[in-house]
């Protein structure tokens, strides 16, 4: 695993021990197509943008985030050992933690810009913590939510959130989401 683009464009990301199965990284090239995507999607650039990895894992969003320019990136998960070290690695200031069940999402200071959402495939997380960003000064009306999910998972969205975009890549969905327009 490694950081596809930018300042660190090639950079080497440790990973999980094969026995920890709590951390599913997203694949390099499932990212790449993200980021190509958002390119298309968002009119204001990344260097402007604060940016949310949500279940941050090894923090390969995030960081990818962080080499393409982002203003600020912040990782929250239960255990953020893994996304701290990747963090040193590559050395950026910008980037803050919070170690935190996501479902339980402290009250922001200010709204994030770009958040990427990667819960454990299939064990009920996505939607709880959708919850808890419409609920806690998460969004504002151009924040865009990528939420990643098992292609087959349900996925009920909240009712203030609309879906504008979805793609699928590999054994992965990819839902965009937004605050709905009133």
């Amino acid at each position: 695993m490694r950081i596809i683009s930018g300042t660190l464009k090639g950079k080497k990301l440790l990973t999980p021990k094969k026995e920890d199965d709590r951390i599913r990284p997203t694949a390099d090239r499932a990212r790449e197509t993200l980021f190509n995507i958002l390119n298309s999607k968002q009119d204001t650039p990344l260097s402007c943008q604060n940016v949310l990895d949500i279940f941050s894992g090894t923090g390969a969003f995030g960081l990818e985030a962080a080499s393409r320019g982002a203003k600020t990136v912040t990782f929250v998960d239960l255990d953020l050992t893994l996304t701290q070290k990747n963090a040193a690695l590559c050395g950026f200031k910008n980037v803050h933690f919070i170690k935190k069940d996501a479902r339980r999402l402290p009250l922001a200071l200010s709204p994030y810009d770009l958040i990427f959402l990667d819960a454990p495939y299939n064990k009920g997380l996505t939607e709880p913590t959708l919850a808890a960003l419409c609920a806690n000064n998460y969004l504002a009306p151009h924040t865009l939510i990528i939420a990643e999910t098992a292609k087959d998972e349900p996925l009920t969205i909240p009712p203030t959130l609309e879906l504008i975009d979805e793609r699928t890549s590999g054994a992965a969905r990819f839902s965009f989401l937004t605050l709905k327009n009133e």
